[in-house]
Parts: C-alpha cells; structure tokens; sequence
C-alpha cells in the first residue's frame, strides 16, 4: 500500500466541471468537509473559489501556482472560467471517501435522511452519460441549496451558517463510529509510528531507516471518477 503521511494525506487531479449553472458560471458542487482539510493547487487554468466560513463570503481568484486550504466546516464552489485544472490534496485519507463530505442540498433535503442520501449519490452500474446527468443534477441541487444559505446569511447572519452546520453534523454522525476505527487503523497509527522514530533517534537507533523503501504509483485504469467538483484521477500503488 502507499505509505501514508501523518494527518493521512492523499491526492487527487481536478479537472474541474465546465456545465453551465443556473447562475451562469461554470463549475463544481458546493459542500463542506466535517473533519478533513482540504488544499488545492492550481495547474492550469483560470477561475475562482467561492467560500462561506465563519469569515464570511469571500471569491479567491485561482491560477496556476495558487494555494488554497479550507478547514472543515469551510462551504467551498470552484467555479471554472477556462480549463481549471487541480491537485487536490486531503487529509484523513479514508475518511472523505466514506463521506466525510456535505452537499449544500437546500434545508428540507438534509433534514431527510433518505432524501439526502439519494440525492447525494450516483448510480454505480449506469452509463458515463448516466452518471454525467446524476452528477449534473447533483451539483445544480446543492448550487440551489447553496444559494438559498447565502440569503439567508445575509438576512439572519452568522446564525444560518451554524444551522447549517448543525444539520451536517447529524447527516453523517451514524458514520462516526467507523470513521474513528479507519482513523485509528491509519492516521493515529501513522502519529505513533513518526512518535517511535523520534524516540529511536533520540536514543540513538537507526533500525527504522533500515526498512526505507520507495512506492511507485500510476493513474487509475479507465475513465475519471465524477467527483463533487469535476472528473476525478487518482493513482493505485504499483509493486517495485
């Protein structure tokens, strides 16, 4: 398996969506992360991230070479204005996939568990058009939900956010348990093998270097992933 970094980092290629909002922007799905934080760093293109925090409002322009991180309850939108192009970089690898993420899907959704869950997740045995439509439909309900919140944000300020968050906390709190055991099993276990090292060469004992070894990775077989914000690559370790 690839080795892990502490915090369980793993990474990912964006290419962000380039559909049509009913805002007239291009671009991904809003949502939020409720443990993990999440970077990107822009390769190619040009576009925004459209964030809602505790901060506020805010558009941060995105070319290549920019750098951005959001900590978990950070709702964040990238809009693509021309070819956007991402390394995505997370933490707590294991725990996003396993829905980590909340969609901005407007409040009488995410008070429905069931209407949650169907509205959030795509068909696995369907077509690539299938699941282009169900990924479009996805984004175009959580971009309505998402601009439904910032009214009211504006209207009832800081306090619309934390409903928000309260009720992205209950969608995935059944989660929580099984999330804590990947947790232990990979990024606390990580935290304790880096604290071992440092004990070792505080006293001396090189052993651990001897078990040094490089992973190679390559991308994924076929077509890229439709992710919240684009088509997603991501690598599988290679034996060597």
């Amino acid at each position: 398996m690839t080795p892990l970094f502490p915090g369980g980092t793993s990474i990912s290629d964006l290419a962000v969506y380039d559909w049509e909002c009913a805002d007239g922007v291009h671009g991904g799905t809003p949502h939020l992360h409720t443990v993990s934080t999440e970077a990107y760093v822009v390769t190619a293109g040009r576009g925004e991230a459209h964030t809602l925090s505790a901060a506020g409002f805010a558009r941060d322009r995105l070319e290549p070479g920019s750098v951005l991180w959001f900590s978990p309850g950070t709702i964040h939108r990238l809009v693509n204005e021309d070819g956007l192009r991402l390394v995505v970089i997370m933490q707590n690898a294991g725990l996003p996939e396993a829905g980590d993420a909340v969609l901005t899907f407007p409040a009488p959704v995410l008070r429905d568990p069931d209407a949650y869950r169907a509205a959030a997740t795509l068909p696995e045995q369907a077509s690539e058009d299938e699941r282009a439509a169900a990924a479009r439909a996805r984004r175009d309900l959580a971009i309505d939900g998402f601009g439904r919140l910032l009214r009211e944000v504006e209207e009832r300020g800081a306090q619309a956010l934390a409903d928000f968050h309260r009720l992205a906390v209950e969608i995935v709190r059944p989660r929580a348990a099984s999330w804590r055991e990947l947790w232990n099993g990979t990024v606390a276990a990580e935290t304790e093998r880096t604290r071992a090292h440092l004990d070792a060469v505080e006293s001396g004992d090189p052993a651990h270097l001897g078990q040094a070894t490089v992973v190679r990775t390559a991308p994924r077989p076929g077509p890229r992933a439709f992710g919240m914000c684009g088509r997603l690559r991501t690598w599988t370790p290679l034996t060597g």
